[in-house]
């Protein structure tokens, strides 16, 4: 079996009397570009946090390439780059000051690898960190973390704050650390169509537990479209999973998770995409809360 990247069981942080990541258990398979989705509140920072060592879980474990951050830090963090949502950078610093800290700070740093990645990206090294754009912090925080040539990458909404071109260029730059090969991503998004283009894996994050965690192929293809007559559903129910279902005064329409082949001749059978199955977990997520308040 090959090493997972991140494996949780039963993970759970709760902040006084809210959870805010509650019963999470997943793998995450090594060589991977996974997409963290949910909405805000749903938990993604908290586990990436939770990752790394940031925070100290209360319930449940977990463990990054096979080890854990909070007991063996000295094991781990090397391994693992990091960048979070507002790119936490010494603002003062000019870029060349930020390469030599990190020189100093990191054992495995590749000073040629992050001089080549800022040349291409022509931010110039004399230049203070607070005169540049977002988009170019976001790449500056992106190469510091490269830099380190970690195994697994963990971006917490990395692109949240930039333009569609600052986006587009940056999850290129990714892609091309992608493709050099050994990395594993984790990138936390709420901008679907972003992470359709570069991820293969999806972890969905909804109402603070794991809704699904899979190849993002198999989750489009065990999903379809019901439509028929409007008519009770339970035996669909009995053997799919119902994740959605509307009513008209004469049709019935069923997003379900298929266990198997669909037979029934009564319901037209339609593949879905992962947008709209993204939606209607959320959906259906945020009913349940409404009916547990």
């Amino acid at each position: 079996m090959s090493e997972l990247a991140l494996e949780t069981r039963g993970l759970g942080k709760r902040y006084g009397r809210k959870w805010a990541l509650r019963d999470c258990t997943l793998e995450l398979p090594v060589g991977c570009v996974a997409a963290l989705v949910g909405p805000n509140g749903a938990g993604k920072t908290t586990l990436l946090h939770l990752a790394v060592g940031l925070t100290a879980p209360t319930a449940g474990s977990v463990r990054v390439l096979g080890t854990s951050a909070r007991e063996r830090p000295d094991l781990v963090l090397p391994r693992v780059g990091f960048v979070a949502q507002e790119h936490p950078l010494y603002r003062r610093f000019r870029l060349a000051e930020m390469l030599k800290a990190c020189g100093r700070l990191n054992d495995t740093w590749d000073q040629e690898l992050a001089l080549r990645r800022l040349e291409r990206l022509r931010i110039p090294l004399d230049q203070r960190i607070e005169t540049l754009s977002g988009g170019q912090q976001a790449q500056v925080a992106l190469t510091l973390a490269l830099g380190k040539r970690p195994e697994l990458l963990l971006l917490d909404e990395p692109v949240a704050s930039l333009d569609p071109l600052a986006r587009r260029e940056f999850l290129q730059s990714l892609m091309e650390a992608v493709a050099d090969g050994g990395l594993t991503v984790l990138l936390s998004s709420h901008i679907l169509t972003d992470l359709e283009r570069v991820c293969d894996y999806m972890i969905l994050l909804s109402a603070s537990q794991v809704q699904l965690a899979a190849p993002i192929d198999d989750i489009v293809g065990a999903h379809r479209v019901l439509s028929g007559p409007r008519s009770d559903v339970s035996d669909v129910e009995r053997v799919h999973a119902v994740v959605q279902a509307s009513h008209t005064d004469r049709q019935t329409t069923l997003l379900v998770r298929a266990n198997g082949h669909l037979y029934d001749a009564r319901w037209h059978v339609d593949e879905v995409g992962l947008e709209e199955i993204v939606l209607a977990y959320l959906g259906r997520s945020t009913a349940y809360e409404e009916l547990a308040s």
